[in-house]
């Protein structure tokens, strides 16, 4: 008998006491006579209306492919909208297959990317095994071309170019789509590119191009190597999207055949026609490109997405403004950034500190307080919220506002941000009669961003487990209900949670749309250099600011100076003692 997490439903063995995926305390076993469990017989389709897994409400059914259907459902614990997979019985019931996957798939979630669908669990209900993930509104590419037929110029290369970023981003990782065509690829509201589907297909077993059921790659957009059941590297995802311009520009594939096996053998051995001679329109670089990403031989195609999203990026330079797309787009470029999991060791020179000291001082007595300004045109304005501890951990608390003063001094930094500073955001909250942490609702965004004048907001979430700490950033248009992005960062211990702040700062600034070149020339110095190096002298310089914040400054001196002895060279806290030391003579 095993137990289920009451919160992420995740099986744990029946002598646990605590959830082995998130950590949270788990129910004593109930004592009941055995009885004879009846076979249970994997469901593979679920009706509109009806509630699966006890919390995911049908809303409809968005399609199926080959490992089974998909659904738009409603996450009823999370009150948000997710796509819900159903895996076929005949995949689900290989042990081997599923350890792959959930291994795969705990890579796959690491991808952080605004041109990437985020992939989430692999869970299990009364014998069905599903997938989770993010749901995005929208028309998958291959309806768009049936509906339309050949795309502009302007907008294919403009896709293409946002689907060179996300794979560009997922290859850094070391994850290969293997099964990149264009029902995989949603055009959301936007008009934007999103890439489905990533951390499945490279899990499933191999059965080759001939054998029944083939399941990795579609043989339309499947990489001679992939034929040949060769390993596969990022130029094979290159391969597919070679295809995939192909299509998108003469409204059919390069390779067509009776069978799998027809259209193998031509991957293989039938050089395509040049897709000019299908579309006189396309650009005669443009065609070169798409033929260097169909060469047989992986030596001679583009060998990384980044470099083949630069010389999309020079043809789209020689077209007409008006034949491009209207959604705004960032320069290739630029640096996703993926928060990756390593630890960086700081030190605070002595000097640099004592300097940081005197000009903090100086700013402290002359800036004024309790100001909120809106922001000059066309300069984002931040509202750094404080986080929801999920897990109930008390250890975790100081973090709740914690993370919020660590990421509101570092942005503040910023030339091209304006982020409302601490006290702004406590007298918001308070005088909007907000919890200080919590989950905040949409609408609850929506106010907070009225009375800062703020475009956008930063919330989240942080929770055990095992010993690592998990801590997912939310940055919304609280206005417009838009989510830019959702940034997971796992550390292994309180020690590297102060590190990982400066990527996670990097990451926001780009996913506000600043600039290469504003976030290279932006002042930027390292969080450990602007506070302090030691998470624990930091812990009680954050709950101190509680107190802080809430004028209650008794109780706010002795954490102050608790930090202070741990780290003499804490110039923010020395300075917070010094002022709550006045306040209270």
């Amino acid at each position: 008998m095993s137990l289920k997490c009451p919160r992420c439903e995740t099986e744990n063995p029946a002598d646990s006491k605590f959830c082995k995926e998130c950590a949270t305390s788990l129910p004593a076993p109930a004592e009941a006579p055995e009885v004879t469990k009846t076979l249970e017989t994997p469901r593979e389709e679920l009706t509109t209306g009806s509630t699966f897994a006890g919390r995911y409400q049908i809303i409809e059914e968005l399609g199926k492919g080959g490992m089974g259907k998909v659904y738009r459902v409603l996450d009823k614990k999370l009150n948000e909208e997710v796509a819900l997979k159903l895996i076929k019985p005949e995949i689900a019931s290989d042990k081997k297959t599923l350890e792959r996957f959930s291994n795969e798939l705990k890579i796959a979630r690491k991808i952080v990317h605004k041109n990437i669908g985020r992939m989430y669990h692999l869970s299990e209900d009364q014998g069905t095994y599903y997938i989770t993930m993010e749901y995005v509104a929208g028309e998958n590419l291959k309806s768009s071309i049936k509906r339309f037929g050949p795309l502009p110029i302007g907008k294919t290369i403009f896709l293409a170019e946002q689907i060179c970023r996300g794979l560009s981003e997922a290859h850094k990782l070391g994850v290969v789509h293997r099964d990149l065509k264009p029902g995989n690829i949603m055009i959301d509201t936007e008009g934007n590119a999103r890439i489905m589907d990533f951390g499945i297909a490279r899990s499933l077993k191999e059965r080759g191009i001939t054998g029944e059921g083939m399941i990795i790659g579609t043989p339309e957009y499947m990489s001679p190597e992939q034929v040949e059941g060769k390993g596969v590297d990022q130029r094979s995802d290159i391969y597919s999207l070679g295809i995939i311009l192909y299509e998108m520009v003469t409204g059919r594939v390069p390779f067509e055949g009776d069978t799998p096996f027809a259209v193998g053998i031509k991957h293989k051995s039938e050089i395509p026609k040049d897709p000019k001679e299908l579309n006189t329109q396309i650009p005669d670089d443009l065609g070169r490109i798409i033929l260097k990403c169909l060469e047989k031989a992986k030596e001679r195609r583009y060998q990384s997405a980044e470099e083949l999203g630069v010389d999309l990026e020079k043809i789209e330079k020689g077209i007409p403004t008006t034949e491009r797309p209207v959604p705004e787009r960032k320069s290739f470029t630029s640096k996703e950034i993926t928060v990756k999991l390593q630890l960086k060791k700081v030190f605070v020179p002595a000097l640099g500190v004592v300097a940081l000291a005197v000009i903090a001082l100086v700013l402290w007595r002359f800036i004024p307080k309790h100001h909120i300004a809106l922001p000059p045109s066309g300069k984002p304005s931040l509202a750094i919220l404080y986080f929801d501890n999920v897990s109930g951990d008390k250890s975790l608390d100081a973090w709740k506002t914690g993370l919020t003063e660590l990421l509101i001094t570092k942005l503040s930094q910023s030339k091209f941000i304006k982020v409302l500073d601490g006290t702004s955001i406590y007298s918001i909250l308070k005088k909007l009669n907000l919890d200080v942490a919590k989950k905040y609702t949409k609408g609850d965004l929506q106010k907070i961003a009225d009375e800062g004048g703020a475009t956008h907001t930063l919330s989240g979430s942080l929770m055990k487990a095992g010993q690592n700490i998990i801590i997912t950033f939310s940055l919304q248009k609280p206005r417009t209900g838009d989510v830019i992005s959702s940034i997971p960062v796992e550390c292994q211990g309180e020690q590297e949670i102060m590190s990982r702040m400066d990527e996670v700062a990097t990451k926001i600034k780009s996913d506000l749309d600043l600039s290469p070149q504003q976030i290279a020339s932006d002042m930027d110095k390292e969080i450990g250099k602007i506070t302090t190096a030691s998470p624990e002298a930091y812990k009680y310089y954050s709950e101190a600011r509680r107190f802080h914040l809430a004028q209650d400054y008794g109780p706010a001196i002795p954490l102050y100076e608790k930090a202070v002895t741990i780290d003499p060279a804490f110039a923010m806290a020395s300075i917070q003692l010094s002022y709550s030391a006045g306040e209270m003579a």
